[in-house]
């Protein structure tokens, strides 16, 4: 090993392809249902939320996606993103594990999102679409996707979770300055919006009411605006796949390969991201990396939820998927400040962890935050808050290392700079943050909250 602590590519390592892991981890698929019929979905449903080449990327079994050249020219502006050994970590916790991360942060909006949102913008853009319409929980997403539309020049409607438009107005703001529209959901606007604010006037929102507002508002449009998210669906996680094929080639140079890859999940993009083409490396090529999936104890849809189908938001009209969930009527507690807030968990990966290819943990906030002020106090990156649940695992990898004395070789995905975040660091600081634990009588309803699916 040479004292090198940052592996960078130049712009011709950028992914010519997209990684499809449907194509290698040997599942069978399971149907994605119509929430109104309980049949499968029709090209003629899916068609009036998205054009047809994320359709058919949604489906495909094809091991690589070509990316087109002109969203890899705006991949230019950020990618290859850093691979950094966490040398000064490693010292300060004296231990023999030698760290990774990949940094996302150095986007444009700050975070993985981006990559993805470029790719939807696009192929929105050359099938004719004008105008997207998307949620937000804590703004990375509707950042994201503020900057590729306005690169593309389409029109964007946001509704973002109310409890975070409130806490973090400076996301807000920069969705506006790149010309969308942000509204704090539950809104008035829409009729899912008004139901929900007339049994809960002072609700806090939740990602799945605020995807129930943007799927209304694309599908009774008549055609004139589309719906994009930013995780959970298979086209979403196969554009993050950029980020695993980079590392790879980074580790490469590193002269070092993970025995343990670890990504923070909330819908499951950039764990998916960074994990997938290093599980295709298991699965083809007989590596033995073990994937750990990390998520918030208040949000517990792996460790503690239920694998059904479930709707995807709270109005019931988005599609209906096989998933880890904890319910489409979840709300998080308005005390957790880490992110990571959706009600279920991405088909693949959740099918993934079910068969036992992928493992999961929850941890609390509180050593959440207190990994992430240890690692900004080792490394200088201020971590957002959904990252610094991968830090804490990595952290408690390389302890673990350090007690039985083993060498061991941990990668994980730093998703996103915390800059737009320092009102929870605050809280954090203030004492005001609280270990949050989901409810044991509440997870144990999950099931009769569920969808009646003949499966």
């Amino acid at each position: 090993m040479t004292d090198t602590i940052r592996f960078n590519l130049n712009e011709n390592d950028i992914p010519k392809f997209w990684y499809n892991i449907a194509a290698d981890h040997g599942l069978a698929p399971t149907p994605v249902l119509n929430p109104f019929t309980m049949e499968p979905v029709t090209p003629e449903f899916l068609g009036a939320l998205f054009p047809m080449a994320l359709i058919e990327q949604e489906v495909t079994r094809e091991r690589y996606i070509a990316i087109p050249d002109e969203v890899r020219e705006v991949y230019k502006l950020y990618r290859p993103t850093p691979l950094v050994r966490a040398k000064r970590l490693e010292k300060m916790l004296g231990t023999p594990a030698h760290i990774y991360y990949k940094y996302e942060g150095a986007s444009p909006s700050g975070s993985h999102k981006l990559n993805t949102a470029i790719a939807q913008a696009y192929y929105n853009k050359i099938s004719g679409t004008k105008a997207l319409t998307t949620e937000t929980g804590a703004g990375q997403w509707g950042s994201a996707l503020s900057i590729a539309c306005n690169f593309l020049e389409m029109d964007l409607e946001v509704y973002m979770v109310r409890v975070s438009y409130d806490a973090k107005p400076y996301r807000r703001i920069l969705m506006q300055l790149n010309g969308a529209q942000v509204f704090a959901s539950p809104s008035e606007r829409t009729q899912s919006g008004r139901a929900i604010l007339a049994e809960h006037p002072d609700s806090p929102g939740s990602l799945g009411i605020a995807i129930s507002e943007a799927v209304e508002v694309a599908a009774t449009s008549g055609g004139l605006k589309k719906y994009a998210l930013g995780s959970v669906l298979n086209h979403v996680l196969l554009h993050q796949s950029v980020i695993g094929e980079e590392a790879i080639k980074q580790m490469d140079l590193a002269d070092e390969y993970p025995d343990v890859v670890i990504g923070c999940v909330g819908g499951g993009s950039n764990f998916a991201g960074i994990a997938y083409p290093f599980l295709r490396e298991n699965i083809v090529n007989g590596r033995t990396t073990r994937f750990v999936a990390v998520e918030p104890a208040a949000t517990p849809s792996i460790t503690r939820g239920k694998y059904a189908f479930d709707y995807g938001d709270t109005a019931k009209m988005a599609p209906i998927v096989k998933m880890f969930t904890l319910g489409s009527d979840f709300v998080p507690a308005p005390i957790h400040a880490g992110g990571l807030r959706y009600h279920g968990m991405a088909p693949s990966l959740s099918a993934l962890c079910d068969a036992g290819m992928i493992d999961a943990v929850a941890v609390h906030q509180v050593p959440v935050f207190e990994a992430a002020q240890l690692f900004m106090n080792a490394e200088g990156v201020l971590p957002a808050p959904e990252s610094s649940h991968a830090i804490r695992v990595a952290i408690d990898e390389a302890l673990e290392a350090k007690q039985t004395g083993e060498k061991k070789v941990i990668l994980f995905n730093l998703s996103g700079h915390g800059h737009f975040d320092l009102a929870s660091y605050q809280s954090y600081l203030s004492g005001n943050l609280e270990n949050y634990e989901y409810p044991e009588e509440v997870i144990r309803t999950i099931s009769e909250r569920l969808p009646k699916v003949n499966a």
